[in-house]
Protein backbone atom coordinates (compact mmCIF):
# COMPACT_ATOMS: atom_id res chain seq x y z
CA UNK A 1 0.00 0.00 0.00
CA UNK A 2 2.23 2.54 -1.32
CA UNK A 3 -0.22 4.87 -2.70
CA UNK A 4 -3.20 5.81 -0.74
CA UNK A 5 -5.81 2.81 -0.63
CA UNK A 6 -8.89 4.85 1.24
CA UNK A 7 -10.56 5.75 -1.81
CA UNK A 8 -10.55 2.14 -3.28
CA UNK A 9 -11.52 0.97 0.11
CA UNK A 10 -13.98 3.16 0.22
CA UNK A 11 -15.55 1.89 -3.15
CA UNK A 12 -15.67 -1.59 -1.55
CA UNK A 13 -17.44 -0.64 1.93
CA UNK A 14 -20.23 0.87 -0.16
CA UNK A 15 -20.45 -1.48 -3.02
CA UNK A 16 -19.70 -5.09 -2.19
CA UNK A 17 -19.74 -4.36 1.99
CA UNK A 18 -23.09 -1.80 1.97
CA UNK A 19 -24.82 -3.68 4.14
CA UNK A 20 -22.60 -6.10 5.99
CA UNK A 21 -20.66 -4.85 9.37
CA UNK A 22 -17.65 -3.33 8.57
CA UNK A 23 -16.89 -1.81 11.96
CA UNK A 24 -18.53 -2.67 15.45
CA UNK A 25 -17.52 -0.46 18.42
CA UNK A 26 -17.65 -1.79 21.99
CA UNK A 27 -17.23 1.48 24.43
CA UNK A 28 -17.73 2.12 27.96
CA UNK A 29 -21.02 1.90 29.57
CA UNK A 30 -21.78 -1.50 27.39
CA UNK A 31 -22.28 1.21 24.59
CA UNK A 32 -21.97 -0.82 21.39
CA UNK A 33 -21.94 0.89 17.83
CA UNK A 34 -22.25 -1.40 14.85
CA UNK A 35 -21.70 0.67 11.28
CA UNK A 36 -22.08 -1.38 8.11
CA UNK A 37 -19.81 -0.45 4.95
CA UNK A 38 -22.27 1.67 3.39
CA UNK A 39 -22.66 3.96 6.48
CA UNK A 40 -19.06 3.97 7.29
CA UNK A 41 -18.04 5.24 4.36
CA UNK A 42 -21.02 8.09 4.24
CA UNK A 43 -18.79 8.81 7.67
CA UNK A 44 -16.16 9.35 5.81
CA UNK A 45 -17.48 11.32 3.34
CA UNK A 46 -19.36 14.05 5.62
CA UNK A 47 -15.93 13.92 7.85
CA UNK A 48 -13.83 14.86 4.40
CA UNK A 49 -16.19 17.09 3.05
CA UNK A 50 -16.42 19.06 6.99
CA UNK A 51 -12.69 19.11 6.67
CA UNK A 52 -12.23 20.39 3.49
CA UNK A 53 -15.07 23.33 3.70
CA UNK A 54 -15.19 23.60 7.34
CA UNK A 55 -11.77 23.65 8.44
CA UNK A 56 -9.73 24.77 5.27
CA UNK A 57 -8.04 21.22 5.09
CA UNK A 58 -6.00 21.07 2.18
CA UNK A 59 -4.40 17.34 -0.11
CA UNK A 60 -0.90 17.20 1.89
CA UNK A 61 -2.33 18.91 5.47
CA UNK A 62 -1.84 17.35 8.35
CA UNK A 63 -4.46 16.80 10.56
CA UNK A 64 -3.90 15.32 14.29
CA UNK A 65 -5.82 13.03 15.52
CA UNK A 66 -5.80 14.24 19.30
CA UNK A 67 -8.29 11.24 20.02
CA UNK A 68 -8.29 7.49 21.78
CA UNK A 69 -8.87 4.40 19.54
CA UNK A 70 -12.72 4.74 19.10
CA UNK A 71 -15.08 4.29 16.40
CA UNK A 72 -15.04 7.91 15.27
CA UNK A 73 -11.14 8.19 15.03
CA UNK A 74 -11.14 5.72 12.27
CA UNK A 75 -13.95 7.85 10.73
CA UNK A 76 -11.84 10.64 11.06
CA UNK A 77 -8.76 8.98 9.34
CA UNK A 78 -10.62 7.67 6.71
CA UNK A 79 -12.04 10.80 6.42
CA UNK A 80 -8.72 12.56 6.54
CA UNK A 81 -6.69 9.87 3.92
CA UNK A 82 -10.03 10.43 1.67
CA UNK A 83 -9.13 14.24 1.55
CA UNK A 84 -5.52 13.47 0.55
CA UNK A 85 -4.59 14.42 3.99
CA UNK A 86 -1.94 12.85 6.51
CA UNK A 87 -2.44 12.08 10.34
CA UNK A 88 -0.37 12.83 12.84
CA UNK A 89 -0.68 10.94 16.58
CA UNK A 90 1.02 13.76 18.55
CA UNK A 91 1.45 17.22 19.18
CA UNK A 92 5.04 16.95 17.86
CA UNK A 93 4.39 17.43 14.13
CA UNK A 94 2.20 20.92 14.46
CA UNK A 95 -0.44 19.81 12.40
CA UNK A 96 -2.90 22.98 11.56
CA UNK A 97 -6.05 21.05 12.24
CA UNK A 98 -6.51 18.95 14.98
CA UNK A 99 -9.63 17.07 16.16
CA UNK A 100 -10.24 16.61 19.91
CA UNK A 101 -12.22 15.21 22.29
CA UNK A 102 -10.75 16.66 25.31
CA UNK A 103 -8.51 19.78 24.98
CA UNK A 104 -10.96 21.82 22.71
CA UNK A 105 -8.81 25.38 23.40
CA UNK A 106 -6.37 26.08 20.42
CA UNK A 107 -2.72 25.55 21.48
CA UNK A 108 -1.12 28.33 18.78
CA UNK A 109 -3.18 31.59 17.43
CA UNK A 110 -3.38 29.56 13.84
CA UNK A 111 -4.84 26.05 14.95
CA UNK A 112 -8.08 25.07 13.65
CA UNK A 113 -9.62 22.81 16.22
CA UNK A 114 -12.69 20.49 16.07
CA UNK A 115 -14.25 19.43 18.80
CA UNK A 116 -15.22 15.75 19.01
CA UNK A 117 -17.92 14.51 21.50
CA UNK A 118 -17.10 10.27 21.36
CA UNK A 119 -21.15 8.90 22.83
CA UNK A 120 -22.66 7.77 19.63
CA UNK A 121 -25.85 9.76 20.47
CA UNK A 122 -23.95 13.36 21.07
CA UNK A 123 -25.69 15.80 18.65
CA UNK A 124 -23.13 18.32 19.91
CA UNK A 125 -20.22 18.99 22.31
CA UNK A 126 -21.20 19.15 25.84
CA UNK A 127 -20.72 22.85 27.18
CA UNK A 128 -19.37 25.81 25.94
CA UNK A 129 -16.88 25.79 22.93
CA UNK A 130 -13.87 28.69 22.72
CA UNK A 131 -14.50 31.18 20.31
CA UNK A 132 -13.36 29.71 16.81
CA UNK A 133 -13.35 25.64 17.67
CA UNK A 134 -15.39 23.79 15.92
CA UNK A 135 -18.10 21.54 17.11
CA UNK A 136 -18.08 18.12 15.30
CA UNK A 137 -21.11 16.54 16.12
CA UNK A 138 -23.29 19.52 16.08
CA UNK A 139 -22.30 20.24 12.09
CA UNK A 140 -20.94 17.53 10.78
CA UNK A 141 -24.48 15.76 9.78
CA UNK A 142 -24.95 18.81 7.44
CA UNK A 143 -22.10 17.67 5.36
CA UNK A 144 -22.73 15.46 1.89
CA UNK A 145 -23.25 11.51 2.17
CA UNK A 146 -20.38 11.66 -0.94
CA UNK A 147 -17.45 13.11 -1.04
CA UNK A 148 -17.43 16.02 -3.18
CA UNK A 149 -13.31 16.10 -4.19
CA UNK A 150 -11.06 14.11 -6.11
CA UNK A 151 -9.61 11.25 -6.04
CA UNK A 152 -6.23 10.85 -4.14
CA UNK A 153 -5.88 6.96 -4.47
CA UNK A 154 -3.22 7.00 -7.29
CA UNK A 155 -0.36 9.61 -5.85
CA UNK A 156 2.06 8.08 -3.59
CA UNK A 157 1.20 9.49 -0.49
CA UNK A 158 2.21 9.56 3.72
CA UNK A 159 -0.31 8.18 5.94
CA UNK A 160 1.22 9.68 9.12
CA UNK A 161 3.09 12.71 9.43
CA UNK A 162 6.94 12.53 11.29
CA UNK A 163 7.82 14.16 13.75
CA UNK A 164 10.85 16.81 14.79
CA UNK A 165 13.77 14.90 13.22
CA UNK A 166 11.95 11.41 11.73
CA UNK A 167 10.32 10.77 8.52
CA UNK A 168 6.93 10.79 7.83
CA UNK A 169 4.98 6.76 7.62
CA UNK A 170 3.68 6.19 3.77
CA UNK A 171 0.80 3.55 3.84
CA UNK A 172 3.13 0.73 3.25
CA UNK A 173 4.91 0.99 6.21
CA UNK A 174 1.85 1.62 8.74
CA UNK A 175 2.12 -1.07 11.51
CA UNK A 176 -0.55 -3.90 12.16
CA UNK A 177 -1.09 -7.32 10.69
CA UNK A 178 2.24 -8.06 9.18
CA UNK A 179 1.25 -10.34 6.52
CA UNK A 180 -1.68 -8.08 4.76
CA UNK A 181 -2.67 -10.80 2.12
CA UNK A 182 -2.98 -14.00 4.61
CA UNK A 183 -5.46 -11.32 6.71
CA UNK A 184 -8.82 -12.85 4.71
CA UNK A 185 -11.99 -12.03 5.19
CA UNK A 186 -12.00 -11.97 8.82
CA UNK A 187 -13.32 -10.39 11.85
CA UNK A 188 -10.71 -8.97 14.13
CA UNK A 189 -10.77 -7.88 17.24
CA UNK A 190 -8.53 -4.83 18.10
CA UNK A 191 -8.31 -3.65 21.60
CA UNK A 192 -7.62 -0.04 22.51
CA UNK A 193 -4.11 -1.08 24.51
CA UNK A 194 -3.10 -2.28 20.68
CA UNK A 195 -2.49 1.40 20.18
CA UNK A 196 -4.10 3.59 17.81
CA UNK A 197 -1.04 3.64 14.66
CA UNK A 198 -1.75 -0.49 14.70
CA UNK A 199 -4.95 -0.41 14.93
CA UNK A 200 -5.41 2.14 11.97
CA UNK A 201 -2.99 -0.55 10.25
CA UNK A 202 -4.74 -3.20 11.01
CA UNK A 203 -8.18 -1.65 10.06
CA UNK A 204 -6.88 -0.67 6.45
CA UNK A 205 -5.74 -4.10 5.90
CA UNK A 206 -9.08 -5.95 7.57
CA UNK A 207 -11.04 -3.90 4.78
CA UNK A 208 -9.21 -4.54 2.09
CA UNK A 209 -9.87 -7.82 3.06
CA UNK A 210 -13.56 -7.49 3.01
CA UNK A 211 -13.82 -8.27 6.92
CA UNK A 212 -14.76 -6.70 9.81
CA UNK A 213 -13.25 -5.14 12.87
CA UNK A 214 -14.58 -5.32 16.20
CA UNK A 215 -12.24 -1.94 18.22
CA UNK A 216 -12.97 -2.34 21.97
CA UNK A 217 -12.23 0.86 24.10
CA UNK A 218 -9.57 1.31 26.57
CA UNK A 219 -10.08 -1.35 29.64
CA UNK A 220 -13.39 -3.13 27.99
CA UNK A 221 -12.85 -6.52 28.49
CA UNK A 222 -13.74 -8.70 25.57
CA UNK A 223 -15.87 -11.11 26.76
CA UNK A 224 -16.74 -15.04 25.57
CA UNK A 225 -19.65 -13.85 25.00
CA UNK A 226 -18.99 -10.74 22.62
CA UNK A 227 -16.24 -12.59 20.51
CA UNK A 228 -18.86 -15.55 19.96
CA UNK A 229 -21.69 -12.94 18.88
CA UNK A 230 -19.76 -10.72 16.75
CA UNK A 231 -17.88 -14.48 15.62
CA UNK A 232 -14.16 -13.00 15.86
CA UNK A 233 -11.76 -15.48 13.70
CA UNK A 234 -8.65 -13.57 14.81
CA UNK A 235 -7.39 -11.20 17.66
CA UNK A 236 -4.98 -8.13 17.44
CA UNK A 237 -2.52 -8.47 20.37
CA UNK A 238 -2.07 -5.35 22.97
Amino acid sequence: MTTNPVPRILNTLRSEQATSPALVWYGPDSERVELSGRVLDNWAAKTSNYLAEELDAEPGSTVELDLPAHWKTLVWALGAWQAGCQLALSADSGAPVRATADHPEPRSSGEIVAAVALPALAMSWPGALPAGTSDYAAEVRSFADTWAGPEYGDEPGAALAGGPGAEATPFTSLPGLEDREAAGAVTLLAPAEAGLARILGTALAVWSAGGTLVLTGAGVEATERMLAAEKVTARLGA
